[in-house]
């Protein structure tokens, strides 16, 4: 088969050339957005799941959906060790200018007070830096150094600016776990507020299993503002679909043994899919791509996602960290009691606790329910014990 031709795209956020399975989420992203348009805010919306399931993927189809609507995006990325004020400051900036540059004159004021305020935020940062702003801060506006009352501020200039100028604002920020839970309060604050005026902005998140829990400890009424979708894997007949048709498109039959051999493998993960699909496509000769194909895939399969999926998160952690999740791929997939954890590792429980927070932390494993762990990304537990030998 022609390699350049080949239609799957694994890869972190990559679209898929069939995204299925989610017009469900889809459809209801794009009656939200509509309705903050029209000034009748509701619940934002925040996508749960593991990793690879496709939670950047549908972040972005909701950003394209909402620059279709006229609306201005801020898309953060969350990371461990950068500045969300930072970033949050630079998409602000950029989205007030941009305001600026199509704005008619009775709306140009609301756009330069957002940029007044927004050089009024920028003065609060901990580490001493800024975002270049051409005008003065505005005093008593987003400048008292309490993030969540000045988020709020700048928040509410941006879009009582956005709805001047016909437009809304959608601020979508993804991996929302490595936010502290001062910035969460922060965001849970200034969305409710913006609720609250009526204004057209609606925040979409994504993030692993723990969210909610750390969006219900910065504010208790988070639960209120936000919808909570879970984002798992595709059911048999949407991963089928997400296998054969980008092939069917370009004229190449998938036999059906191959198509299945893929799901089992896969474990129906959008990501793991995908990254089945490209190699059996590569492995095949001619189409139809067969069983033989995706069999002999495997190795290729298991070697890729091993260097680029799965040992990327593995050496970020210490070697105590390794020998806890060593400890939880011995008991297999998951959850898994800690209890039963620490009895493999061989010590009390309370001792290997600053261990699990550690992991939680770094986004390695999460706490479906109290007491239980798990692993936030899928068939890890079969990658540690390949690592092991």
């Amino acid at each position: 088969m022609d390699r350049f031709e080949n239609p799957y795209r694994p890869g972190a956020g990559s679209a898929p050339p069939a995204l299925v399975g989610r017009d469900d989420l889809i459809g209801d992203f794009e009656i939200t957005m509509r309705r903050a348009l029209d000034r009748r805010p509701g619940k934002s919306c925040v996508l749960l799941g593991l990793r690879g399931v496709g939670k950047t993927v549908l972040l972005n189809r909701f950003s394209r959906i909402a620059e279709q609507q006229g609306v201005k995006v801020g898309f953060i990325e969350a990371s461990e060790g950068r500045g969300f004020p930072e970033l949050l400051a630079v998409r602000l900036r950029r989205i007030l200018l941009d305001l600026e540059q199509g704005a008619a004159r009775r709306a140009l004021s609301a756009v330069r007070r957002a940029l007044s305020v927004l050089a009024s935020f920028t003065h609060t940062f901990a580490d001493g830096s800024s975002v270049a702003v051409s005008l003065e801060p505005l005093a008593g506006q987003a400048d008292s150094g309490v993030f969540s009352e000045d988020l709020t501020d700048l928040l509410v200039a941006v879009g009582e600016a956005a709805d001047t100028c016909e437009s809304g604002l959608l601020l979508a920020i993804d991996e929302l776990q490595y936010l502290t839970d001062e910035e969460l309060a922060a965001v849970v604050g200034a969305t409710h507020r913006s609720v609250q005026l009526d204004l057209p902005v609606v925040v979409a998140g994504a993030g692993l299993p723990q969210v909610p829990a750390l969006l219900g400890n910065a504010r208790t009424y988070a639960e209120r503002l936000f919808q909570f979708p879970e984002i798992g894997r595709l059911d048999e007949d949407d991963a089928a679909a997400a296998i054969v048709l980008p092939a069917v498109d370009l004229g190449v039959e998938i036999e059906e043994a191959a198509v299945r051999r893929i799901i089992e493998e896969s474990g129906s993960y959008p990501y793991f899919l995908q990254e089945w699909s490209y190699h059996a496509w590569n492995a095949a000769p001619a189409s139809p791509i067969t069983d033989d194909d995706a069999r002999s895939a495997k190795a290729s399969v298991v070697d890729k996602l091993d260097r680029d999926f799965f040992r990327v998160r593995y050496d970020r952690l210490t070697p105590k960290e390794s020998e806890y999740l060593r400890a939880m791929a011995e008991l297999g997939p998951g959850p898994h009691r800690s209890g039963d954890i620490a009895e493999v590792l061989g010590v009390q429980v309370t001792s290997v606790a600053p261990r699990r927070s550690a992991l939680i932390a770094k986004g390695m494993i999460y706490s479906p329910s109290h007491g239980d762990t798990a692993f936030t990304v899928p068939l890890f537990d079969e990658f540690i014990k390949r690592a092991a030998h």
